[in-house]
């Protein structure tokens, strides 16, 4: 640990983000002939070389160990500025952090930490957007909320709420589409692909079979959120959680094609915790706040 050159692997995780020396010194504020002598300084206390030549002169072309180490590199210290940050957030009694996907962070809590701060207007709620379910040991978060299939080894894991699947249209194509989708038939409609295993158009397919669905086109996002606003500009047709398109349905954004068909998906939601993590007042009500909003929107 005290022999790693971390200016200059900051440095160089710098030039690997930005795509150049000059706005790596711009990004850290120094001059690009430091982040150049850095960058050298690197290669030689490695003893490889981190860019491909070209007749004695460097491009900004990465050599198989430059990808590598600029890949590490970036990852390590994003992680460890997520940490610090997370940690400098939960210096006060009051504060704590919430970690979850960006998909829930924007269509559920977000709309809902207004009523949370009003009930309790003495916590101080900071957010941190994560796709996968991480160590709660690492102390970013004082919980998190994670869809999936839990409960997670080595974890506290509390079921917090179901969901349930149905597909959704945006309003134009709903109108221009009524008459073909009215009869269970999206010959010639796109469907839009979820990456979550848990929203896969396979388990409405075998619940309720549409005419000219096609499995092997349309495109697929990672963020349930992408998906939702893929629809409502009327790209294809989308299987939707019920907690994440629930306010679009309800505004008329989003229509449900096929009624009041869904599939329900038990526990699709946890509140998940470090075991060994201190208990604060400040959690611990915000955890029951939680509760008590599931248990009041259910259906």
């Amino acid at each position: 640990m005290k022999n790693l050159p971390l200016n200059a692997l900051r440095a160089f995780a710098a030039v690997y983000d930005s795509g150049g020396v000059r706005p790596a010194a711009r990004l850290l504020e120094v001059t690009h002939s430091s982040v150049s002598r850095h960058l050298r300084e690197l290669e030689a206390w490695l003893g490889v070389e981190l860019f491909e030549k070209r007749e004695g002169h460097r491009l900004l072309i990465f050599s198989p160990a430059g990808e590598a180490l600029g890949r590490a590199s970036l990852s390590s210290l994003r992680a460890l500025e997520s940490a610090v940050e997370s940690l400098r957030e939960q210096r006060r009694g009051n504060s704590i952090t919430i970690e979850t996907t960006p998909s829930f962070a924007a269509r559920w809590l977000l709309p809902r930490l207004p009523a949370l701060e009003e009930a309790h207007p003495w916590i101080e709620v900071s957010i941190v957007i994560e796709q996968k379910l991480t160590d709660q040991a690492t102390g970013t978060s004082d919980f998190s909320i994670r869809m999936g299939r839990g409960p997670w080894r080595d974890l506290v894991c509390e079921a917090l709420m179901d969901d349930a699947l149905y597909p959704v249209v945006g309003r134009n194509l709903w109108e221009e589409k009524r008459r073909k989708l009215s009869n269970n038939d999206l010959t010639g409609i796109r469907a839009i692909h979820d990456r979550d295993p848990q929203a896969a158009w396979q388990s409405w397919q075998k619940r309720y079979p549409l005419k000219g669905l096609n499995l092997r086109t349309g495109p697929r996002f990672a963020s349930s959120d992408l998906v939702l606003r893929a629809a409502s500009q009327n790209q294809g047709v989308a299987l939707a959680r019920d907690r994440l398109a629930r306010d679009d349905v309800a505004s008329g954004a989003l229509v449900r094609p096929f009624g009041e068909n869904r599939i329900e998906i038990p526990d699709a939601y946890w509140i998940v915790r470090d075991p060994q993590a201190k208990e604060r007042v400040a959690v611990t009500t915000a955890i029951d706040w939680l509760k008590k909003e599931t248990s009041l929107t259910e259906g």
